[in-house]
Formats: structure tokens, sequence, C-alpha cells
């Protein structure tokens, strides 16, 4: 019994130490991040960075200024979660409430695989596949659009919505599908009515995850969104995102100038988002375990 004590005592206090230090991992990268995004505000004033929408930092006269980015960031984003959290909130209730035992270990397995595809690779079918086809569909001059961005992202997200909101609608006690049966509801009508509204918290930290999952996305709309740096007025315009601007500039900028501090500070905002959109998905986890 003292060997189990001082091994559950060690193993406690491994756990604290793990988890201290992810979290003083974590402050010291926002810190560096800032101390290093910092310095453009000598350069642009805090409204022109973030409101202004000229990106030119290789002009005569640089601007740094990132509405642009930003809108690209979450256009695509958005337009990602519209078409991918349907298609993986359906594969989850079809998986969890009507799909047969043998099917669901064929597509379950196949799902988790699109999570494998390395994003390069995505990026690329994107680019040469999905690219001409939508600019012959549409009849514009490149394919190289936020469409092309968002239809991509959404093949991304689907695994992660999908896992957790099939978990989210398995974990609904059964004894709400028995009463709703026995109150002489049909199957669908208790899936519509008692187990998809049961199972909301659970799917909304899914769809924010998804979020987060492609809003940080590089590669992808790297090659597949045009990287054109102005605001859009629909999905079949090109756009630059925040991932795309930092992967395509900074190798190429001098350690301290301006250009080198706006890129940081575009880092620097895409960690807020992505820090508070996981902030709401933890308070939605504890709600649906409360």
């Amino acid at each position: 019994m003292a060997k189990q004590d001082l091994a559950g005592n060690a193993m406690g206090k491994l756990t604290h130490i793990v988890a201290y230090t992810s979290i003083v991992a974590i402050v010291l990268i926002f810190l560096f991040l800032f101390l290093e995004g910092a310095g453009i505000f000598r350069f642009e004033d805090p409204v022109h960075l973030f409101l202004g929408t000229e990106w030119q930092p290789t002009s005569e006269n640089p601007r740094y200024e990132m509405l642009t980015l930003i809108v690209g960031s979450l256009f695509v984003t958005l337009g990602a979660i519209v078409v991918g959290v349907p298609l993986a909130v359906g594969c989850a209730i079809y998986l969890s409430e009507i799909a047969p035992q043998w099917l669901e270990e064929v597509l379950k397995p196949a799902i988790e695989i699109i999570a494998g595809i390395p994003s390069v690779v995505i990026g690329f079918f994107a680019l040469v596949v999905l690219a001409p086809l939508l600019s012959q569909i549409f009849g514009i001059p490149s394919g190289l659009t936020a469409l092309n961005g968002a239809l991509m992202l959404a093949v991304m997200i689907i695994p992660t919505v999908e896992t957790i909101s099939e978990d989210a609608l398995r974990s609904v006690p059964k004894g709400y599908r028995h009463a709703s049966l026995a109150m002489g509801a049909t199957e669908w009508e208790t899936i519509k009515n008692v187990i998809v509204p049961s199972a909301i918290p659970g799917i909304g930290v899914g769809v924010l995850l998804g979020f987060g999952r492609a809003i940080g996305e590089t590669m992808v709309v790297l090659m597949a969104t045009g990287n054109a740096a102005l605001i859009p007025t629909g999905f079949l315009d090109p756009v630059r995102t925040m991932t795309g601007t930092v992967a395509a500039e900074m190798g190429e900028v001098a350690r301290g100038s301006p250009h080198y501090f706006a890129l940081f500070m575009i880092g620097c905002t895409l960690f807020i988002i992505s820090f508070g959109v996981n902030l709401v998905a933890n308070h939605l986890i504890k709600r649906e375990e409360r």
C-alpha cells in the first residue's frame, strides 16, 4: 500500500508539473509574439493597423494594415463552417442513431482518414483540380477564390466536428430515447426533437474546435485562395488570410523591420482569436458536464 501511495503521489505531482509547464509555455508564447509584434506600433497607430485596408509591405510607401487579412481569414473560415458543419453533424447523427454496425465500422475509419491527409496534398488538389473546375463552372478568370479555400477547409474540419458531435449524441441518456418512443414519437421525431437538442452543447464544442482548426490552417489557404489582399465582396473573389500572409512573407523579411513586427502582430492576433475560441469551447464542455 505504501508503494502504491508513493506511486500515486508521484504521478499526481508529475501531472501538476506537466499542467503548469503547459500553462507557462502558452504564456511565454503569447508574450514572445506580443513583444515581437509590439514594435509595429512605432510605425502604425493601432486604429490604422487593425482597421485599415492597405497591406502593402513592399511598396515605396509601405502600409501595414490588417483588416483585409482578418476579414479574409474569417470569410474563408465561416464559409468552411457553413459547408462542413451540416455534413459533419449529419454524418454524426447517421452513425450514432441510424447506421447498422457493419456500415459504421466502414464509414467511421474512412472519415478519420481525412484527418491524416497532409494539408499540402489537399492544397495541391484545390490548386490543380478544384480551381479550374470552379473557373469553368462560374466563368471566372481564376478559381483561386475564397470559395475554393472554404470548400477545402470544410473537408478538413469534418473529422473534428463529426467525432465530437457523435460523442455528444451518444452521451445522451438512453432513457430520453425510450421515453420519447414510448410517447408515440417516431424514430426521426425522437432524433430531431429529443436527441439533437440534448446534444447541442457538445455539437457546439465541435463547431468551435472546427472553427479553430480552419482559421489556423496555412497551406490550404496559401495555395487555394489567390492571396489578394482585398476586402472580398463574395466567395468568388480571391482573399488573403493571416496564416497565408505569415507563411508567404516571414522568410523574406529583415529582423527588426516594420514588416517583421507586423507579421508577428498578425501571429499575435491569430493567437488571441484561437485562444478565445478555445475558451468558449471549454466553457461549453463544462456546461455540458453540469
